[in-house]
């Protein structure tokens, strides 16, 4: 309590910033930018779609302030609107997944030695319990303890039979003083022969992004050693440390070792102390305002704020721990529990309903057609597989089957690509299903506010560059990629159905238009086709995996580039990925993203571009005119003139080094497209997209005359 305490106080400027923040601008912009991006990814969210909410009146009786079909839909808006506060409305399924976590949830009670105390506990693992070392301190303490589940009420009113297992330490004993939690083996039988797998168990994930400043957590626990209870739903985060988490709300001694939930019922924290109110000496209060001593009891305490340690740091450590034999196989056990589908290991298997949109209905599409000449899609194998793929260290780790009690969870492999890390499943759905359901929700957030605000623009265009001066075209391009990386804040990873498709590169008459050939497409289909495509891409990783026993860095990488040629996305990045080796954050900006038709992505290639004579017989194409090393686009030439320029400032030295690459004579042919054709609505409303989402703009279509003052060729340098 004491070090809780000193955390509290020490942090008092940092919270009080968060509140102001938090009452003035809203979540979105309390916390880090890409810990917010990382919550919204995990519910199935994007900045974009986050903002459009933002700005649309809030209808609060509807569940929802866009106009979206809950039949088409499968991502959860009515939960981003109670996540930004402007909706308290909560499905009934809330209820449900809490009252299965709750069944997992028992009271730990140690006998012996000083007397009787009692704390909380969970089952994270078919075997194995949390709480906290202040409860659990050694393991001749934990022998004297027992857990007891269903220690609460039921629906009439009457206390239920609890029941009760032992704790075993001598199979499994794991503390930390430091992080305040221990990790005990329970018996698999209770003391009156009952099994403790009907307990289920809450799958903890080390992944960031399950909370964030000015979110609501759950607790649910016994307090004082009482019966099982709820604090529900009005306890606020208020500051994350780098260990440690504070919020408001009501606990008391003995809800020690208690989980502490977000509003999908992942554990997000252990509970483990309180801090209470003081006097002007730092003395304690009672709950009456008066000085409180010991013989009151901790339940008299005025508690002001309370403190859990941070799930993700608990699993880091418990990792580190040096484990063999049976204890090493009951913690992979845990991180094993960990990869369910669900935050609550005993809740049923989700529902194939209308809030699961599936990818069988993309068959007679033409992507779909090349996914299934490429072989079938399936979804459930018999390992887990993780695989990162990085430029540096490549390695995949695959796992042997889990057990018969603990089914084997689906696999959580993304497609594997420099800086692309593994992206798992979100409530039961595949990662293209998670894709597709955000990019539908994102199509209707966008057509539910207005698609280009001019004078909104002009101010933000004006707030933008206020600071920049300078006296010479170099100090010009270099304030100017000072000031594009520094506002660079979120960074999207590259998923064009997500954002592109839906937001950013749509036309006035909210249609899609192929950047080189000039096509129009609906949103729906470009959307459609890449999902997909994706499912074929992962369905195809999949079987590969299965039937390379081990296959190296070489081997991915190489299959990994022939998926991308053979299933490619109707997306184009008009400074092409091999000029910068896919890396991110140059793969997914979205200042050179365009919608084009995979044809003539194609057509194409990397090729740079070029400006031809109408005499010159060249190779012809509805996206454009082709020679080796020269590419002339149909339509676009003004957009992907700008977008190129914006990438020299932003990434200097990154391309151009290559004779495949642009070559500095061809600058004159950028800034001569530049000129000839203007900026439009299209790209305004492309730049205020972008900048909503990522943070920063492009200053050629901001100030398109600057074009004629900036030193582009130190660029080169």
């Amino acid at each position: 309590m004491e070090g809780a305490r000193d955390r509290y106080a020490i942090r008092a400027a940092e919270r009080a910033r968060n509140l102001r923040v938090l009452d003035r601008s809203g979540i979105l912009y309390a916390d880090a930018p890409e810990r917010v991006s990382k919550r919204l990814a995990r519910l199935g969210a994007d900045w974009a779609m986050a903002t459009a909410i933002e700005q649309t009146p809030a209808v609060a009786t509807t569940g929802s302030s866009l106009d979206l079909d809950p039949d088409t839909v499968g991502a959860d808006v009515l939960g981003l609107e109670r996540l930004m506060g402007r909706n308290d409305l909560i499905g009934v399924g809330f209820l449900e997944a809490g009252f299965l976590a709750a069944r997992s949830i028992g009271r730990v009670t140690v006998r012996g030695g000083a007397g009787i105390h009692h704390g909380t506990g969970f089952l994270v693992s078919p075997s194995l319990l949390m709480t906290n070392n202040h409860v659990l301190r050694t393991a001749d303490e934990a022998g004297r303890g027992v857990v007891e589940f269903n220690f609460q009420a039921g629906l009439d009113g009457q206390m239920l039979v609890p029941v009760v297992f032992r704790l075993e330490p001598q199979t499994f004993f794991v503390t930390d003083r430091a992080l305040d939690f221990s990790v005990v083996a329970v018996a698999r039988s209770s003391q009156d022969g009952r099994p403790l797998s009907p307990f289920g168990r809450l799958p903890l994930r080390e992944t960031e992004g399950k909370v964030i400043l000015g979110e609501i957590v759950n607790i649910i626990q016994h307090p004082n050693g009482e019966p099982k209870q709820l604090a529900l739903r009005e306890n606020k985060v208020v500051d994350l440390l780098e260990k440690f988490v504070h919020y408001e709300t009501d606990t008391a001694p003995g809800s020690s070792g208690s989980p502490v939930f977000n509003d999908q019922w992942e554990v997000v924290a252990l509970h483990h102390a309180g801090v209470p109110r003081t006097d002007e000496n730092g003395k304690p209060l009672a709950l009456d305002g008066s000085l409180w001593h010991p013989g009151m009891g901790e339940h008299r305490l005025d508690w002001k704020a309370n403190e859990g340690v941070r799930i993700s740091r608990v699993l880091g450590a418990l990792r580190q721990f040096p484990l063999s034999g049976a204890a090493a196989a009951l913690r992979e056990e845990l991180f094993a529990a960990g990869a369910a589908l669900h935050p609550v290991e005993a809740s049923p298997p989700p529902s194939t309903g209308a809030n699961h949109v599936g990818l069988q209905s993309l068959a007679q599409d033409g992507a779909a057609q090349q996914a299934a000449t490429a072989g079938a899609v399936r979804w459930t194998v018999p390992l887990h597989i993780s695989v990162t793929l990085d430029p540096a260290t490549l390695q995949t780790q695959t796992q042997a089957p889990a057990t018969a009690e603990a089914p084997t969870p689906l696999p959580t492999t993304a497609l594997p690509g420099p800086a692309v890390s593994g992206v798992g499943h979100i409530d039961g759905q595949s990662p293209a299903e998670n894709d597709l359901a955000a990019a539908l929700v994102n199509l209707a957030a966008a057509r539910a506010r207005p698609y280009y605000d001019a004078d909104a623009d002009r101010t933000a265009r004006d707030s933008y560059y206020a600071d920049i001066r300078s006296d010479s075209p170099a100090g010009l391009r270099h304030a100017l990629t000072d000031l594009l990386e520094s506002t660079h804040e979120r960074r999207p990873a590259y998923k064009p159905m997500r954002l592109v498709y839906p937001w950013v590169d749509l036309h006035p008459d909210e249609q899609l238009r192929s950047i080189y050939s000039g096509k129009d497409f609906t949103p729906e289909e470009l959307i459609q086709a890449d999902a997909a495509v994706e499912a074929a891409r992962i369905g195809r990783w999949q079987e590969f995996l299965l039937h390379e026993s081990a296959p190296g860095p070489e081997a991915l990488e190489a299959e990994f580039e022939a998926l991308e040629s053979a299933l490619p996305f109707n997306c184009e990045h008009v400074v092409p990925q091999s000029w910068f080796a896919k890396k991110e954050p140059m793969r997914g900006d979205l200042h050179h993203l365009f919608a084009c038709e995979s044809a003539c992505n194609s057509f194409r290639g990397n090729i740079p571009y070029f400006d031809f004579l109408d005499s010159e017989e060249v190779v012809r194409h509805s996206c454009g005119r082709r020679e080796p090393l020269k590419f002339e686009p149909s339509a676009g030439r003004g957009p992907v003139a700008r977008a190129t320029l914006y990438f020299l400032l932003r990434y200097p030295g990154f391309i151009g080094d290559e004779a495949r690459e642009l070559q500095r004579e061809r600058l004159g042919v950028l800034l001569s497209w530049h000129s000839d054709e203007a900026v439009s609505e299209y790209e305004r409303h492309r730049n205020a997209a972008i900048a909503e989402i990522q943070g920063n703009r492009n200053p050629l279509i901001d100030h398109p005359e600057w074009a004629e003052e900036i030193d582009f060729a130190g660029a080169w340098s």
